[in-house]
């Protein structure tokens, strides 16, 4: 019986080959071949690899940053830009000239505006398109999606001289309906009371493809098997859309209205090409005016604080929604 043992053991072993006995020598050494580079070479390599960005971001974002904020406690005027050193320090008192500043007042006043009227129809409108979009249309559903995003990637000079041509009170394509009807269109862009109104249309016009986008993302995210349920137990469009569809799409609304938000606060580009801030200010905001006061009259130092001004207005907005969002997603 040993015997046997014994001659089956030669022979696996004879099997095995040569090989086999260096295995377990070979096994350290390939494994020391294969080690992982070491957390200080990973790091070194993560940073190396982030500095362009780092480089880019200090250079163009932090910096300009921190130079805006100490310029707005100095007077920086025209005369400062080629000897920066030599600007007076003067506190706090370009905070409290902004509001005492009439222009300043009511360019918040026409922001402030702005989002009021701006942001409720851009959700509205936003959630009511992706709503037909991703179940009142089968087809050409692509079609359409694109249609009401093209504006989003529209350059504001295209979209200024389309609006132009239809709010033109003598040849636009508005004169021509209320021409139909025997009206004479009003002057909306030279008018105080329409103004502000058409910059907030052109302004909806081009941002609910944005919001359009957010909602069929959450639309597309909403199970199959709670809208069946609700359906099972008898709840109709209407209920299933209030008590299914709304509540489940409560993050992506918040989300919207906080982007379109900030959006809104720092409208520029409408205001600028289309009116210039007029008539008699009616359409002038904070980022025009801002604007005006810096590069137009070289305020640098005023027009850093009414920037900063700005910042803490978004800021405290931004933490207001974001809290809400907490507390009814709990």
């Amino acid at each position: 019986m040993s015997t046997t043992t014994g001659k089956a053991a030669e022979s696996a072993k004879v099997q095995a080959g040569p090989g086999t006995a260096k295995s377990p020598a070979a096994g350290p050494k390939g494994s020391r071949m294969r080690r992982k580079p070491s957390l200080g070479m990973q790091n070194m390599a993560g940073w190396l690899f982030s500095t362009p960005f780092l480089v880019l971001f200090l250079v163009f974002m932090a910096v300009p940053i921190i130079a805006t904020l100490v310029m707005s406690f100095t007077d920086f005027g025209l005369r400062n830009v080629t000897h920066p050193l030599d600007a007076n320090f003067i506190g706090f008192e370009n905070y409290t000239k902004l509001f005492s500043d009439e222009k300043f007042l009511k360019s918040l006043f026409n922001t402030a505006y702005f989002v009021v009227i701006g942001v409720p129809l851009t959700i509205f409108l936003g959630l009511a398109v992706a709503v037909l979009l991703n179940n009142g249309i089968d087809r050409a559903r692509t079609f359409f999606r694109v249609g009401f995003y093209a504006p989003v990637v529209t350059t504001i000079v295209a979209v200024a001289v389309v609006w132009r041509f239809v709010l033109d009170p003598s040849d636009g394509l508005v004169a021509g309906l209320f021409s139909e009807v025997g009206l004479t269109a009003p002057d909306f862009l030279g008018s105080e009371t329409l103004a502000m109104p058409s910059m907030i249309a052109m302004a909806v016009w081009r941002n609910v493809g944005t919001v359009m986008v957010l909602f069929i993302a959450g639309l597309q995210a909403i199970p199959t098997e709670v809208r069946e349920a609700a359906r099972l137990d008898g709840a109709g469009v209407w209920q299933e859309f209030k008590g299914i569809t709304v509540p489940l799409l409560r993050p992506t609304m918040l989300y919207a209205t906080v982007i379109t938000t900030i959006g809104y606060l720092n409208v520029f580009e409408e205001p600028f090409v289309m009116t210039q801030g007029g008539p008699s200010d009616s359409t002038l905001t904070v980022s025009l005016n801002m604007y005006r006061e810096g590069f137009n009259f070289f305020h640098m130092g005023y027009a850093s604080a009414m920037a900063y001004v700005l910042f803490v207005v978004i800021m405290g907005i931004t933490v207001l929604q974001l809290r809400l969002l907490k507390d009814n997603t709990k």
